[in-house]
C-alpha cells in the first residue's frame, strides 16, 4: 500500500472518472476504454472510489472478475470497504440482477443494463461496444497482468475504440498518460 490518502484516491478517481463527459453522444459507435495502471493503491482501495463515481453520474456498472474466489472476495468488500458506507450490488446467485445498480460477475453478461464495465484481475472483455466506457484495471507489478493490458490495449485500438491510459504519480494520483 503507497502513502496516499483515502482522500488522494478518491480526489484522483474523480478526476479520471468524468462520466458525463464521457457520455456516448448520439451517432458515436465507439466505447472510451480507459486502461488504470494500479502501482501505489490497490484494487480494493480503488475499486470502490471508480465505482462510487460511476454510480454519482447516475450510470450503472457491472465489474467482471477472472475468478469465482476473487468474485466472493470483492462481494464482500463492496459491503463492508467503510465504516460509513456500502455499496449496493448483486451477484449471480443473488437474484434480480436487472435491479442491482453494481452487477459482479466472472462472465460477459449485463443483466442490468449497465453503461460502464470494469474488467478486473483477468477477466475477458470480449464486445465492449455496446457500453459507454470500459474500464480495465490492472496491476502494474505484475508483469503477465502488464502484457495482457497491452495486448488489451492494441485490441481495443483495433477495434475502433478510444483509448487512454492512466497511471498513478508518485503522491497517489491518476494521471494521464499516452
Amino acid at each position: 500500500m503507497g502513502e496516499d490518502t483515502a482522500a488522494d484516491v478518491e480526489v484522483a478517481a474523480g478526476a479520471a472518472v468524468d462520466v458525463e463527459a464521457g457520455a456516448k453522444a448520439v451517432g458515436k459507435a465507439t466505447t472510451e476504454v480507459w486502461f488504470y495502471h494500479l502501482e501505489r493503491a490497490p484494487l480494493e482501495r480503488v475499486l470502490p472510489t471508480l465505482l462510487e463515481r460511476t454510480l454519482a453520474r447516475g450510470w450503472r456498472a457491472v465489474v467482471q472478475v477472472g475468478s469465482k474466489a476473487r468474485l466472493a472476495e470483492l462481494d464482500e468488500l463492496l459491503w463492508t470497504y467503510r465504516d460509513d458506507s456500502f455499496l449496493a450490488h448483486g451477484t449471480p446467485r443473488d437474484g434480480a440482477a436487472a435491479h442491482q445498480p453494481i452487477y459482479l460477475t466472472t462472465g460477459s453478461e449485463t443483466p442490468n443494463g449497465a453503461q460502464v464495465r470494469f474488467l478486473v484481475e483477468g477477466a475477458e472483455p470480449g464486445d465492449l461496444g455496446p457500453f459507454e466506457r470500459a474500464i480495465l484495471i490492472f496491476d502494474g507489478r505484475d508483469e503477465a497482468a502488464r502484457e495482457a493490458a497491452r495486448a488489451e490495449w492494441r485490441a481495443a485500438e483495433a477495434a475502433g475504440h478510444s483509448v487512454t491510459y492512466w497511471q498513478q504519480d508518485e503522491a497517489g494520483r491518476w494521471q494521464q498518460k499516452k
